[in-house]
């Protein structure tokens, strides 16, 4: 690994080991030059490679005739900010420095400077640093509606930073107030970036989108029920290390009772309601449009369910409001039963009165006549019987 080169008599020695530290003397006749080599090699855990959250190790490792007691070093990240150790540990030969926990936007080139004053070094090392994770939010929520199409998205970050490992994942679904997951689907990534997805689930209905944004992993609902609530994970595993980001989906519907159109003189309930428990900062709200203040119902705090009494036609929204947000809205129109159906209903219920009346009136008749047929058959039987026993019959003058 080292030669001389003879025209300046300089000596090259490739793919420095730690061993190769030391002092070199050089000897021409009777004059003789020493230097000192010191050899340094940093190691990264994991290769470089780490999931979010995780925290790495970095070692120094020195080697030298003495030991340098002086010796600084200083850690500059991706974007050229100083990184403080949360923990630091020296000793003669060796330096190794705990991290804090990294993020996807630590990922690239961090530089380990290297200083002394005596000797004189002032060297920098660099090493990549890769970071695979989402790029959307450890949790998020999203409000839909009943019959609305939704498309749940995670992006990942692997061909950004030029991951050159092969990982795999998987999405799962665990339903509003139950503790068991239901996989969805899973997914692998090649370490030459070739992403690939498996449907898992028949009973489910959902859809995996052909085409969608690099490096994501999406699932579509084509129509929400209101039991599709719940929380939508995906799984990242690498060298059975794991992270993943979550989707909590919340479903809003509407409806009313009775249903239909109102008659005169009635009055319906309309009910909004939301799938799962909300947070304290949000509530639901029904207000009717063009309305008054009289006409705003707000619910109490994490109250999943609002109902509100309605005596007259109108468009009324349902709203969840988040930190003084509307994050989604549902209209309701009521409406009133036209005046001749009032009228039709009305001549049909008097109608019907009349004929219920008659129909009494003819069974009551109808029985009394039944009643005297029968007391009649009975007072000729009678007659028969008497005639069979006297044998005779005699007539009055």
């Amino acid at each position: 690994r080292s030669e001389i080169k003879s025209t300046n008599k300089q000596l090259t020695v490739q793919k420095l080991e730690l061993s190769d530290a030391g002092v070199y003397t050089c000897k021409y006749g009777s004059h003789e030059v020493h230097t000192t080599l010191h050899v340094f090699k940093l190691t990264i855990s994991s290769d470089g490679h780490f999931l979010k959250n995780e925290v790495p190790d970095l070692t120094l490792m020195h080697s030298s005739s003495d030991p340098l007691s002086n010796l600084g070093v200083t850690l500059f990240n991706s974007n050229n900010n100083i990184v403080r150790p949360e923990t630091e540990n020296k000793f003669p030969h060796k330096y190794i420095l705990n991290l804090r926990k990294l993020e996807p936007t630590d990922s690239g080139t961090w530089v380990c400077h290297i200083h002394s004053d005596s000797p004189v070094i002032n060297k920098n090392i660099s090493f990549a640093v890769k970071v695979l994770g989402f790029q959307n939010p450890d949790s998020e929520r999203k409000y839909v509606t009943v019959d609305s199409t939704v498309i749940l998205s995670w992006h990942l970050n692997f061909r950004k930073i030029k991951w050159n490992e092969g990982f795999t994942g998987q999405v799962n679904w665990k339903q509003q107030g139950s503790a068991n997951p239901h996989e969805l689907l899973d997914f692998n990534v090649t370490a030459q970036g070739e992403q690939h997805e498996t449907k898992k689930s028949s009973h489910f209905l959902f859809e995996i989108p052909e085409t969608k944004p690099e490096s994501t992993i999406e699932l579509k609902l084509p129509s929400v029920h209101f039991n599709h609530s719940g929380q939508y994970q995906c799984q990242l595993a690498y060298r059975g290390r794991h992270m993943q980001s979550k989707i909590e989906l919340v479903v809003m519907k509407v409806s009313a009772n009775p249903v239909g159109p109102l008659s005169r003189g009635a009055k319906t309930t309309l009910i909004c309601q939301v799938s799962g428990p909300l947070p304290s900062n949000a509530h639901l709200r029904w207000e009717r449009v063009n309305g008054t203040q009289m006409d705003i119902k707000n619910s109490k705090q994490q109250e999943v369910k609002l109902e509100v009494d309605v005596n007259a036609a109108g468009l009324w929204t349902c709203h969840l409001i988040e930190d003084n947000v509307r994050k989604i809205s549902v209209h309701y129109r009521v409406e009133e039963v036209p005046v001749w159906i009032n009228y039709v209903v009305t001549g049909a219920s008097v109608g019907g009165s009349v004929l219920v009346f008659a129909l009494v009136c003819l069974c009551i008749i109808s029985g009394i006549s039944w009643q005297r047929r029968r007391l009649r058959a009975k007072r000729m039987e009678r007659a028969r019987q008497l005639l069979l026993e006297n044998k005779t019959c005699q007539c009055q003058q």
